[in-house]
């Protein structure tokens, strides 16, 4: 029997990557939202602000849905995955050190998600070069 979380996730994905405009209604009114560099927040407003915020920095999002890991406990699904896209200067991405991998955490009220966690290394282009070679000893 297929987790039907699983398939609200890759929903949720397959929205994100066509710019859906009815993403957030996978979503509980009050959900935490959390993505490196922007924060912890509340609520599907605020994902609204973040998802306008992201849309300034990548033109194209493409999640390899095929391909993600996932890890299903109690109220709570894990994917780990890889992404890949297109900046809006037109920088094609990901940049070399993180090869486009991310690992997102979704906790579920009912159908609705209520937690979403993103962990990513947000240089999607790999322009923090000083970090780069600090964290590979070059």
């Amino acid at each position: 029997m297929t987790d039907p979380r699983l398939e609200t996730v890759r929903d949720y994905f397959r929205r994100v990557d066509a710019k859906d405009p009815t993403l957030l209604d996978l979503f509980t009114e009050d959900v935490a939202f959390f993505f490196p560099k922007f924060g912890l927040t509340r609520g599907k407003a605020a994902m609204a602000r973040f998802a306008e915020r992201i849309g300034q920095e990548a033109a194209t999002l493409t999640h390899d849905i095929d391909g993600f890991v996932f890890t299903a406990d109690a109220n709570r699904v894990v994917v780990e995955g890889r992404e890949w896209g297109v900046t809006a200067t037109g920088r094609a991405w990901p940049g070399t050190s993180s090869g486009g991998r991310f690992a997102s955490v979704f906790e579920f009220d009912g159908p609705l998600i209520c937690r979403m966690f993103i962990y990513v290394d947000p240089d999607f282009t790999g322009e923090d070069t000083r970090r780069v070679a600090l964290y590979q000893g070059a």
